[in-house]
């Protein structure tokens, strides 16, 4: 049995997920992404998982910069979340205007008010199909209000969730 390109992302429509905007930062300069593909790999060494797409924009910096910052996005940032997704046509460095940043230990920009920042070094990139595989071991956390709703994408569509508090 085959299953389409198609068939697949319709499945995957049905599989909610955080939204959350990728970036780094440092000597090859700053870049970013909206991804839903993140997941935690372990907690000894805490590391995660991120998914990107080889084509994206900001996989060159990412690669060389050699560290990426996991903003997960609160509710009231979906803007932000659509302009690294690229749906508002802008520069990597216009893209960066939706939002406050700071950064904690990697050089990897911070999101302010996020819901939660991992900030990682990177340790692996994997090549499979269209996108790599990152594998990032986290080296701060900034944790946001514990009253911020969070966002996940569901159905093709940003859904706002309950807040922690």
């Amino acid at each position: 049995m085959t299953v389409s390109k198609q068939e697949f992302r319709d499945a995957m429509a049905r599989l909610g997920a955080a939204v959350n905007i990728i970036t780094t930062g440092g000597p090859a300069g700053r870049g970013g992404f909206t991804a839903s593909a993140v997941c935690s790999v372990t907690d000894e060494p805490p590391t995660l998982l991120v998914c990107m797409n080889r084509n994206a924009t900001a996989a060159p910096a990412l690669k060389a910069n050699g560290n990426v910052c996991v903003n997960v996005v609160a509710a009231g940032q979906q803007d932000a979340a659509m302009v690294f997704a690229g749906v508002t046509k802008c520069s990597m460095d216009e893209r960066f205007d939706a939002g406050t940043w700071v950064t904690l230990a990697t050089g990897a920009p911070v999101l302010q008010g996020a819901v939660v920042s991992f900030d990682c070094q990177v340790t692996e990139i994997v090549e499979k199909g269209t996108h790599l595989v990152v594998f990032a071991e986290v080296a701060g956390i900034r944790a946001g209000s514990v009253h911020d709703h969070g966002l996940i994408y569901f159905g093709r569509d940003y859904h706002r969730v309950g807040k922690l508090g």
